[in-house]
């Protein structure tokens, strides 16, 4: 009898810790599916990682676009929906703390986790260093290779402008996803940043799109879960970030 009621008290603080799947945000869903290990829990709007630490999933504030940019939480990464073709700015919105759960919460935590792999071996023979992290230098050695049959595309994947760099993106206090070790810039010298287009880093300016990459390199990085900096309204063409919560359909 002492055994039973234990197991129902039991159950009962399973169900209160851990909701089912199917309530649980959709958004967060996807993120719990493509890192996975990464959160333990979630209950009443709260996010429970497997550190033990928590974060809000929905601080309910109505934003503008700058706002979310500059203090989004976990449900705003998911203000826009990712299509090729569909310009705006998803998976511009990021919370920093959330990808320091993923990759590290420091120069030092990230870099431990970095492995040195060679970009296309045949085409470029240059040496980069990728996270391991979800085995995300596996999935760019995939994409390496792919591309080292493409020599028509050699121009544009060769003198990689970054992977891993701890660092702030310019002008502004956020830290920029090549911190992380888990983005890609490929050859500035034939690429497009709407910085560059305005002279300017002022996100209210207008903006004409540009860009010179082929969407052929697009499709192969996406088909791997990296989205495509090109996409946004303020456009990055050479920036390819690892971003496989875009690509997951429930």
């Amino acid at each position: 009898m002492k055994y039973f009621v234990f197991l129902l008290i039991y159950v009962n603080c399973l169900s209160q810790v851990n909701m089912r799947k199917d309530e649980l945000p959709t958004n967060l869903n996807k993120l719990m599916k493509v890192y996975p290990n990464l959160i333990l829990s979630y209950n009443k709007n709260i996010i429970v990682f497997r550190d033990k630490s928590t974060m809000i999933y929905d601080d309910l504030k109505d934003k503008t676009d700058y706002e979310r940019l500059e203090n989004p939480d976990i449900e705003d990464q998911f203000n826009y929906t990712y299509v090729l073709g569909k310009i705006n700015d998803a998976g511009r919105y990021r919370n920093e703390e959330f990808f320091k759960k993923i990759y590290g919460n420091s120069k030092s935590e990230v870099e431990k986790k970095l492995i040195e792999i060679v970009w296309c071996p045949k085409l470029v023979n240059q040496k980069i260093r990728v996270t391991t992290v979800n085995g995300i230098d596996k999935i760019v050695k995939k994409i390496s290779a792919e591309l080292d049959q493409h020599p028509e595309y050699q121009k544009y994947i060769t003198n990689i402008g970054g992977i891993f760099n701890w660092r702030t993106i310019s002008g502004t206090n956020r830290l920029s996803m090549h911190s992380f070790g888990m983005t890609i810039d490929i050859n500035t010298k034939h690429s497009d940043y709407w910085q560059w287009s305005c002279n300017c880093k002022n996100e209210n300016a207008k903006i004409i799109y540009k860009n010179k990459i082929p969407l052929e390199i697009v499709k192969i990085f996406e088909k791997y879960g990296f989205i495509w900096g090109g996409n946004w309204k303020h456009f990055d063409t050479m920036h390819f970030e690892y971003r496989p919560e875009f690509f997951v359909n429930f």
